[in-house]
């Protein structure tokens, strides 16, 4: 089975980090063999080299080599169907980050880019469209030559497990490639790509339920045990698809809930001082408790925010010759977004700037809000934020 993904990256993985072992280029696209195939790869053999050599006695211990052959075989289906997704993807310059064969088969990794509807679903079916054509291919090879029997045997396997990646992956339902179908049908009639990803995540379930019922339930009901590896590689299957599922779910869940995200709606009140001010101006500034204050540097730009608690703690009559640094935590490097930042462009700033807290500023440059990442997170998630009434602790 395959799938694809879309995330924001530089095409370029931690320093220190394989994740398996790099194939090369394909059409400028790096491929990855995952560690995680040699399991399955090993589970094939295991299970299907018996069942050839009792089928085909003639192949003795061969059989093996020829199972392993079958998981090469899939290994090189599973390639063709990302590459499908890669090259179509190119077409409407998508830029592909890499594919990955692994344990589940393979996905191919997208950085980000602008999708529409039936964009989206070119890519999707061009992955299981390229799994028929080898399996109508095979399928000619069958008929049009006489082949000796291992060679027969493969090219059958070929084209049976060909024809299976492809009807497999166009059920609707993420995340399959059909799900893509199901995301970009709700998509175009609401709107909403976030509204489009759920619907398909669910749809991605009610795929596992029927699998489930068809392949584990129904069977045990008419009285019948299933083969032992059989049972595991449903369960696993399902097991696969119903996480991927529940994680479009999510996906689709949280990125509803992106417009919501707005530095001026979220923030707290806030004022600026200069970093030559004293306690005491802080305190005179935000007496009540009712805003925030935010330390600005000789350039203007925010540098800090000054700690309630600090300010409290400091005498009345040493707070005008108390610096307002004193009772300040500094702020991280470029933690500040205008006011009329919000959905996902406020949101992947935010990821790549340290700390917890952000100022805002309007289009003079001047302090309005401070922004916390507690409060981002809670409209995220529908969490309510454990404390985002005041600009108390530090960044870290």
């Amino acid at each position: 089975m395959a799938e694809h993904s879309t995330k924001p990256g530089t095409g370029q993985e931690a320093p220190g980090r394989r994740e398996g072992i790099p194939l090369g280029r394909i059409a400028g696209v790096p491929v990855v063999l995952a560690y995680s195939w040699f399991v399955i790869a090993a589970f094939t053999v295991i299970v299907y080299g018996p069942v050839l050599a009792r089928n085909n006695p003639v192949l003795g211990a061969s059989a093996y080599f020829v199972a392993f052959a079958y998981a090469v075989l899939l290994l090189i289906s599973v390639l063709v169907h990302e590459l499908a997704h890669a090259l179509t993807a190119k077409i409407y310059g998508w830029p592909t980050q890499k594919i990955v064969l692994n344990l589940w088969g393979g996905h191919t990794q997208f950085e980000s880019f602008t999708a529409s509807p039936g964009r989206s679903v070119v890519v999707a079916l061009a992955g299981p469209a390229a799994n028929f054509v080898l399996a109508g291919g095979a399928w000619l090879v069958l008929g049009t030559n006489s082949l000796g029997s291992v060679a027969e045997i493969l090219t059958n396997i070929f084209m049976w497990a060909n024809f299976l990646i492809g009807v497999f992956n166009i059920l609707p339902g993420l995340p399959l490639d059909g799900g893509r179908m199901v995301e970009s049908i709700v998509w175009k009639a609401t709107g909403s790509q976030a509204k489009g990803t759920v619907a398909a995540g669910w749809g991605g379930r009610i795929i596992v339920l029927a699998i489930a019922y068809w392949f584990l339930v129904r069977p045990f009901l008419a009285g019948d045990s299933p083969d032992f590896s059989f049972l595991m590689i449903t369960i696993l299957v399902g097991g696969f698809l119903w996480m991927g599922a529940s994680a479009s779910i999510q996906q689709g869940t949280l990125r509803g809930r992106l417009p919501l995200v707005s530095a001026a709606a979220l923030s707290m009140p806030a004022v600026g001082l200069p970093a030559t001010a004293t306690a005491g101006d802080a305190l005179r500034l935000s007496e009540g408790g009712a805003r925030a204050v935010v330390v600005c540097g000789p350039d203007g730009r925010p540098q800090a925010v000054v700690d309630p608690e600090a300010l409290q703690s400091v005498p009345a009559a040493a707070a005008d010759s108390t610096p307002v640094d004193a009772v300040s935590f500094p702020l991280a490097g470029g933690a500040y977004v205008p006011e009329w930042s919000k959905g996902q462009e406020l949101v992947q700033f935010l990821s790549q700037v340290a700390g917890r807290h952000y100022a805002v500023v309007d289009h003079n440059g001047q302090v309005t809000g401070l922004l916390t990442q507690e409060a981002v997170l809670a409209t995220i998630t529908g969490k309510s934020p454990r404390n985002n009434s005041s600009p108390q602790g530090q960044n870290r």
